[in-house]
């Protein structure tokens, strides 16, 4: 049985412990010149440790519940295209990202992965350490006849993610969970670009837009184990209290743009 990676935990209250899995890799691992130490906390852990600390973590869920994203101006706007385009954005752990635009109307696939760092460290133990560049992303495919790019980012910022958290997402802490855009062309840079300008200015958000636009260089899938986690673990205890909410909040504020 393939065993999980352990990632490094630090809780805002200073909670840390340790799970172990059924099996376990080696004390450390060697990816591109860095060394993985196997210690700390992950995502998979049990739903009775993470009971202990719900009341700690309220705090940090209730802020991604931020009230609908306005239709804002549609200049810049992405070139109509023939056929499926392509949008990669990273917004935390990559779980709940994936989930969210699996539900919206005009998404064609959804692929979790990794980008801003380089092939030979684009696994899940290395990029875990927050060294490599890489973010937790998603690779959505779409149709643009039924769901624009704007609309894709209007998600990403109201429903999918917190965007004024920096290097950080609810309980996950690091580079690896930082908010960012990684635009194909220049289309999706302005529209990128205007759209946090114009929620900044607004002052959509308590604090300052975060979300980094960068280039896209690469993006390399994830390990198998982590596809479509969400609806093949929805009990998952960090699934059941992080994500599932960005379910109801798609459900709830974008009716027109959610499928079941």
């Amino acid at each position: 049985m393939r065993s999980e990676p352990f990632v490094r935990f630090r809780h805002p209250i200073g909670v840390s412990w340790k799970v172990r899995r059924s099996s376990r890799r080696a004390q450390g691992s060697r990816y591109g010149g860095l060394t993985v130490l196997n210690s700390g906390i992950n995502r998979f852990s049990s739903l009775a440790r993470l009971l202990v600390l719900l009341p700690a973590f309220g705090a940090l869920a209730s802020n991604t519940g931020h009230g609908q994203i306005p239709e804002l101006a549609a200049k810049p706007v992405p070139s109509p295209g023939k056929g499926e385009q392509t949008a990669v954005l990273a917004g935390g752990c990559f779980w709940g990202v994936d989930a969210v635009f699996k539900h919206v109307r005009g998404v064609t696939s959804v692929v979790s992965g990794y980008s801003g760092g380089s092939a030979a460290t684009a696994q899940y133990e290395v990029v875990s350490t927050g060294m490599t560049g890489h973010a937790e992303s998603v690779k959505i495919t779409y149709d643009p006849s039924e769901i624009s790019y704007s609309d894709l980012l209007r998600v990403f910022f109201s429903v999918a993610h917190d965007p004024t958290q920096l290097n950080r997402q609810g309980p996950d802490r690091g580079s690896q969970y930082r908010s960012v855009i990684f635009y194909a062309n220049e289309d999706q840079r302005q529209t990128a670009q205007a759209t946090i300008d114009q929620l900044n200015k607004a002052k959509v958000f308590s604090a300052s837009v975060v979300t980094q636009v960068v280039p896209l260089k690469d993006f390399y899938p994830a390990e198998g184990y982590h596809q479509n986690f969400l609806a093949r673990h929805p009990h998952y205890p960090y699934i059941v209290y992080n994500d599932l909410p960005k379910l109801r909040r798609l459900r709830e504020q974008f009716p027109a743009l959610y499928r079941q």
